[in-house]
């Protein structure tokens, strides 16, 4: 990205969660949060309306200027801003306008990205990817398995690589971190399970490095060095506010690059 100083030195990243709703300002510079980050509920049902009206309680709580860009996680495919799935909301979701619902009812330019992928983009801004050429796969294991695919530093969104099948269920159903809770799995018999699915990823796409998100990867040093892989496999930095971050790094990206084509237009 560049070091243009028109720039904004600030944006705000909200993370839209199946439990929780979280946002804090970004300092883009040092890739961190601004201030402590807030929570809210995520309102049950969670229809667009009701999480609409969530986002913008979020918003109002800081004092956000209204030039500000917000970026905005969601735990769906999404294509040019509109959801085309819906894990962890409500199903009324499919098929919204994200991006304009949310534009509409903060008063802000707001872009939407697929929570994993906004991940990927903290990292490969601000964390174990930054300055690597080539493809970079990030993968966030957590109650699902996420993914996002990077090459040359440009995001192929909505990779969602969690749900390769296998023996007739998704890999993400048997590799994930709360499989390993649920049955009970050492991290010898997990990281044979993360073998076969790496070993997969490796020979579909060849990646110079991989990185591992999600909680888990704060214990990277039982399991990360289980695996033989071609590529390094190292663990992601930002970690928990990875999805706020990434989000708001995405936000200013995309102002900047709506900016420019409106310009070319006049």
């Amino acid at each position: 990205m560049s070091k243009d100083a028109k720039e904004p030195k600030e944006a705000f990243g909200i993370d839209i969660g199946g439990s929780g709703i979280k946002g804090a300002p970004v300092d883009l510079a040092a890739g961190e949060l601004a201030t402590d980050r807030l929570r809210i509920p995520t309102p049950q049902p969670s229809t667009p309306d009701a999480v609409a009206d969530t986002v913008a309680e979020l918003i109002s709580a800081f004092s956000v200027s209204s030039d500000l860009p917000i970026g905005v996680t969601f735990p769906a495919i999404i294509q040019h801003g509109v959801a085309k799935s819906a894990a962890n909301v409500d199903k009324s979701w499919i098929d919204t306008d994200v991006a304009s619902l949310l534009t509409e009812r903060t008063g802000h330019d707001v872009f939407v990205v697929n929570d994993a992928d906004a991940a990927g983009i903290a990292e490969m801004e601000f964390g174990a990817g930054k300055g690597t050429k080539g493809v970079v796969l990030m993968t966030t294991l957590g109650t699902g398995v996420g993914s996002a695919l990077f090459v040359d530093g440009k995001l192929v969104p909505n990779t969602e690589l969690g749900h390769i099948p296998r023996a007739g269920v998704s890999f993400e159903a048997t590799i994930a971190d709360s499989a390993r809770d649920r049955e009970g799995l050492d991290w010898e018999q997990w990281a044979e399970r993360l073998q076969e699915y790496y070993a997969l990823l490796e020979l579909l796409f060849s990646p110079d490095l991989f990185i591992v998100g999600g909680g888990v990867s704060k214990k990277h040093k039982h399991f990360l060095p289980l695996l033989e892989l071609n590529a390094p496999i190292i663990p992601a930095q930002t970690r928990n506010d990875a999805g706020i971050i990434g989000a708001a790094a995405l936000a200013r990206s995309e102002r900047k690059r709506a900016r420019k084509a409106a310009a070319k237009q006049k």
